[in-house]
């Protein structure tokens, strides 16, 4: 019943968030006709001014992209938080050994990260609000600073239309973060900070969470790191999505471990329970669980079942993911049997590999491959 009541709560949130993000772009079309029509000499509809307008406003989205995350470095500073890793789009800059490195990452369900390593965590307390909410912050500052501006130069077409766009698509950016929702793979600023806040444990889950991403970034495997930042969560305690996370990654070292038996049945009761798992991890579990499988009893029934066509556009928008990669590798291994196949999925691993800024996820997908290749007949 309570899972039901999520589901629906989750659906009403995407069809509101969908509707806004409607109105914000018909009134983006507003002004884009307008300028396309009062640009032109004999003041009719002007089709290179719309695409000029259309083409700045494409460009703002990308802009308040990188200023929503620039608002969760200069917020995550501020806090005491250190700088580990900065994302746009698919295009990453990373932290290593005192310097800045350009890598290749993306991840689906965001336009951009912004990850820190957190303060110590002292008294049960770590700073959190103003970290995750920056982004959102610095939109609507930037949004109101943008709306005024446009005022000022209304008299210039291109100016004041490309301060209207970032006014809009700022507060748009600013709300559709800031007010706590799931709507997605994963969930937004808003709703993580409210999870903070509720619960202890929570807090605790994402200074671990944290703390594992800097691990990672510094090149160590989830099997290296201290056994008590992966203790599993209770049921009850995976109600909330911080916390849940933790379960995840429990999973996750499992499977890092090669305990895959271990893993399969702990996923599997994750999988099953009424949880706030996100879409993205639940996904993901469910990769490693044919994984599983194939290298286990390999059932027709089983992969059917878990390899449904959800999950399959799933492994689609995420191709570049190295474990999507690997449970494709093995999936066309052991099930379909086609070592052609197989050999260009390789490729392909070895190719994202180079620009992967975690080397260490890398060295672990490789050696789940090299365990099924072993069980290749």
């Amino acid at each position: 019943m309570e899972k039901n009541k999520k589901k629906k709560n989750s659906s009403w949130m995407i069809v509101l968030s969908s509707a806004f993000m409607m109105i914000v772009g018909g009134v983006c079309g507003y002004f884009m006709v307008d300028f396309a029509e009062n640009s032109s000499d004999d003041k009719k509809f002007g089709l290179g001014y719309f695409l000029l307008a259309f083409a700045i406003m494409y460009l703002v989205f990308f802009i308040q992209i990188i200023i929503h995350e620039a608002g969760h470095l200069v917020c995550g500073l501020i806090s005491g938080y250190k700088f580990l890793s900065f994302r746009i789009g698919s295009f990453m800059w990373v932290e290593d050994k005192g310097k800045i490195k350009f890598k290749r990452f993306s991840l689906a369900g965001t336009g951009g990260q912004c990850l820190m390593s957190p303060p110590e965590f002292v008294n049960d307390k770590i700073p959190f609000v103003l970290y995750n909410l920056g982004g959102s912050l610095a939109n609507l500052f930037i949004g109101i600073l943008c709306l005024g501006l446009f005022f000022i130069v209304d008299d210039i077409p291109l100016l004041s239309n490309f301060f209207m766009f970032m006014a809009l698509i700022g507060g748009a950016f600013a709300l559709m973060n800031g007010i706590p929702m799931r709507t997605g793979m994963v969930d937004n600023d808003g709703y993580n900070a409210l999870s903070l806040g509720k619960d202890k444990a929570a807090l605790r889950s994402f200074w671990i969470q944290m703390k594992t991403n800097e691990q990672i970034s510094r090149g160590k495997r989830l099997n290296e790191m201290p056994p008590e930042w992966f203790e599993v969560p209770s049921d009850e305690k995976m109600k909330n999505s911080m916390v849940a996370v933790m379960g995840v990654f429990a999973c996750n070292r499992l499977m890092d471990k090669h305990k895959f038996k271990e893993a399969d049945e702990l996923m599997k009761h994750l999988l099953e329970i009424d949880s706030s798992i996100v879409d993205l991890h639940r996904n993901l579990m469910i990769c490693d669980r044919i994984y599983c499988e194939l290298i286990s009893e390999n059932r027709k029934e089983a992969l059917e079942e878990m390899y449904d066509s959800k999950l399959k556009s799933f492994m689609k928008g995420m191709k570049n993911f190295p474990s999507v990669i690997r449970t494709e590798y093995v999936y066309v291994l052991l099930h379909e049997k086609d070592m052609e196949k197989t050999d260009k999925i390789k490729e392909q691993f070895e190719k994202i590999a180079k620009t992967y800024p975690y080397p260490s996820d890398v060295n672990s997908e490789r050696e789940l491959m090299v365990i099924a290749d072993e069980k290749k007949v």
